[in-house]
């Protein structure tokens, strides 16, 4: 299958980020109407080959971009992101929209509240165009499901676009919309961006308010999927704050979101870990990270090797997400439970099979590591790494043909690591392999510090565009 550019085709509205929009929308250039028509349109299009959507809301989003409009006229939009066309991914609540999860077994009814992060971005006139496609639960990494069918990768459609946000990646990568709202707890983000070539940011926990809380725990994290740092930015702007609603995200106050207008590498300390906490490093990708680190050490940061401060982490996440995925199944009916993909089966079965006092040690050995990490995120200004250990691979499976891999966490130790630990981490990409596929680049910074980490996005997207 040849690969293409995922805008090609695209109108030119529909390469425009955020700040062009509404710059244009106050100067009156530009209609939300005008632009929420010609997003829909590209999602239309696109959909029968990728089945990135699970439905379309025109009604909606057509009179939330004339709202939109009018405020626009009269002086006084809601927010510097009013009238931006987004999506939502088929695992959040949105008042009047069914959400199903991914699965035949969560009934097809409109829900009757938003999530937080969806209300939040709703108060701040976003325009909800469509609802992205998930696999079941959003079990896993990569996106297919018996409900909704493959999502496939806009670059080569043979291949998977990642997951579990992988309608959502697509959805961006293709100009269907700007903001993107996905969710991670175990690299869903970051390994549909890493994929498809856009920009994924896990926040640090917390920072984005979840309501109902995940069954996956303090793993899971809801944050933005855009084609340029400086619109994940703007849109984790709108979607952040407290709501108390989410327990989880504790009473403490985390560092202001207002970001530098750029960060000097020179000086800055950056630890570079390109062993994965399980699987190898495919050499194509190791080749285009190792020459993306060498630009920064050419623009005076300090890289050093590092490895994680702990082992066993693959089991210890295990014990976190299969338990998770037994909590989830626990309540479906078994009468239920014959459509469910059986992948998700398989790992809530030996969630199931973990005593208590396992688990609790694993909660005490996570609580260790995310110390370490603490600490070594206190050293360096930033710990960097490749997005994923490998590109793309088919679509439909969960693991690439003729691996020796098992499930796909075992492929994603460059993921979930940092979900256990909780620091924020942004994937952008850098380059391509031998075959055209893009590669990503993933940038942690310490807990709280979402601003630095998407500062130093930015200033490195620029540099791996040259």
């Amino acid at each position: 299958m040849p690969l293409r550019n995922p805008l090609e085709g695209a109108a030119e509205l529909c390469r425009l980020d955020a700040a062009a929009l509404t710059t244009a929308y106050r100067n009156r250039t530009l209609s939300p109407v005008e632009v929420a028509r010609a997003a829909m349109a590209r999602a239309e299009a696109v959909n029968p080959e990728l089945n990135a959507f699970t439905f379309i809301d025109h009604e909606g989003a057509l009179a939330a971009a004339g709202a939109s409009e009018k405020r626009w006229a009269e002086g006084a939009p809601l927010s510097q992101v009013d009238g931006i066309p987004t999506t939502l991914k088929d695992i959040v609540w949105v008042n009047g929209w069914s959400v199903r999860y991914g699965s035949a077994t969560t009934p097809a009814r409109p829900y009757g509240e938003d999530a937080p992060s969806v209300e939040r971005l709703r108060k701040a006139g976003a325009v909800f165009i469509a609802q992205t496609t998930t696999p079941e639960f959003g079990w896993k990494a990569v996106t297919d499901s018996a409900l909704f069918g493959v999502t496939r990768n806009p670059w080569n459609t043979q291949k998977t676009p990642g997951g579990s946000s992988g309608g959502a990646a697509v959805a961006a990568a293709v100009g269907a919309g700007v903001f993107h709202l996905g969710t991670d707890g175990g690299g869903s983000i970051r390994v549909p961006a890493s994929f498809t070539g856009i920009v994924g940011h896990k926040p640090t926990f917390g920072r984005v308010p979840a309501h109902p809380a995940s069954a996956f725990g303090t793993v899971a994290h809801i944050g933005p999927m855009t084609r340029s740092a400086s619109d994940a930015a703007a849109m984790l702007q709108a979607m952040s704050g407290r709501d108390i609603r989410d327990w989880a995200q504790g009473a403490g106050v985390l560092a202001s979101l207002d970001r530098p207008a750029e960060i000097d590498l020179a000086g800055k300390r950056i630890g570079y870990w390109s062993t994965p906490a399980s699987g190898t490093v495919d050499p194509d990708i190791a080749a285009v990270v190792d020459a993306a680190v060498a630009r920064l050490s050419s623009a005076g940061a300090q890289v050093e090797p590092i490895t994680l401060p702990a082992e066993g982490l693959l089991d210890l996440f295990h014990h976190h997400w299969f338990t998770g995925a037994a909590a989830r199944l626990s309540a479906i009916p078994e009468a239920d439970r014959a459509s469910i993909d059986s992948g998700f089966l398989e790992i809530a079965r030996a969630g199931a099979a973990y005593s208590s006092t396992a688990l609790v040690l694993a909660q005490v050995r996570r609580g260790d590591y995310g110390a370490a990490m603490d600490r070594l995120l206190a050293e360096y200004d930033f710990v960097v790494s490749p997005g994923t250990a490998l590109p793309a691979f088919d679509a439909g499976l969960e693991i690439p043909a003729g691996s020796a891999f098992a499930r796909w966490t075992e492929w994603a130790g460059f993921s979930f690591p940092i979900n256990l630990s909780q620091q924020p981490a942004c994937v952008i990409p850098c380059g391509f392999t031998p075959d055209g596929l893009p590669v990503g680049f993933q940038i942690i910074g310490a807990r709280g510090a979402d601003a630095g980490v998407l500062s130093a996005a930015a200033g490195l997207e620029v540099m791996f565009s040259r």
